[in-house]
């Protein structure tokens, strides 16, 4: 576990490199993981009550701590901002965060290709290769994800290296996932440290387990993505 002074150590450095992700076990306490659930359950049943869980009761609300202000004490959290800060700097701040909650689906959903690399227009638009790294996010596991098939965030470790990788001509033709995918294990309080530039996805929960994560993305001051959802 990391403490309040640490940086990345040189292992976790090269494997961070090489990956383009990361699990820090056991970041957060259990009584720390039970805080944080019961605040996101707080604030689920406030946007069920607006309206706002998707058919199914899927949630995915932009702005963790506008939406659940509990959720401020992840942004910075003593056992993963620093390595935030020792990838990315000093100069930084939290240009993205959302809420997720996806119970078990009743049945299977009809085929979408959910494969991407966060960052949207960047990607279009800075013309590199690879893409310049930019940001990176931190998953908060409120639920437990150590099995496959409970909504685990599927990942194709090294691809944040490769600015491209095939796909369907849209994303309802049913599609294989690409070579190397995994779905990433975390017992709740892990949390997962990624490369906007990984390609990834979430996999469907058809487990008995509702999946409950917090995110937050961070990237340099000088860049001005989406404030308003923080």
């Amino acid at each position: 576990m990391a403490s309040d002074s640490a940086l990345v150590s040189v292992a976790e450095r090269e494997r961070f490199e090489q990956d383009g992700y990361l699990i820090i076990k056991g970041a957060l306490t259990q009584d720390e993981v039970l805080h944080y659930r019961e605040a996101l359950d707080r604030s689920y049943l406030s946007a069920e009550a607006a309206g706002l869980v998707a058919p199914g009761g899927s949630l995915h609300w932009l702005g963790a701590v506008a939406h659940c202000p509990q959720a401020a004490g992840l942004a910075d959290h003593h056992t993963t901002f620093p390595y935030v800060w020792s990838l990315l700097g000093w100069n930084i701040h939290v240009y993205h965060s959302h809420l997720d909650v996806h119970p078990p689906l009743a049945g299977r959903r009809p085929f979408r290709f959910e494969w991407h690399q966060d960052g949207g227009r960047q990607n279009r638009e800075v013309e590199t290769d690879p893409r310049p790294r930019l940001s990176v996010k931190l998953a908060y596991w409120l639920s437990d994800v150590s099995e496959p098939g409970r909504g685990n965030l599927k990942v194709v470790p090294g691809s944040h290296l490769t600015n491209w990788i095939s796909g369907p001509p849209r994303r309802d033709v049913v599609w294989p996932d690409p070579d190397g995918a995994v779905e990433v294990a975390a017992a709740p309080g892990d949390v997962l440290l990624f490369d906007r530039r990984l390609w990834h996805s979430r996999s469907d929960n058809y487990s008995t387990v509702t999946r409950k994560v917090v995110f937050f993305g961070y990237t340099y001051r000088w860049i001005e993505i989406g404030r308003a959802h923080v």
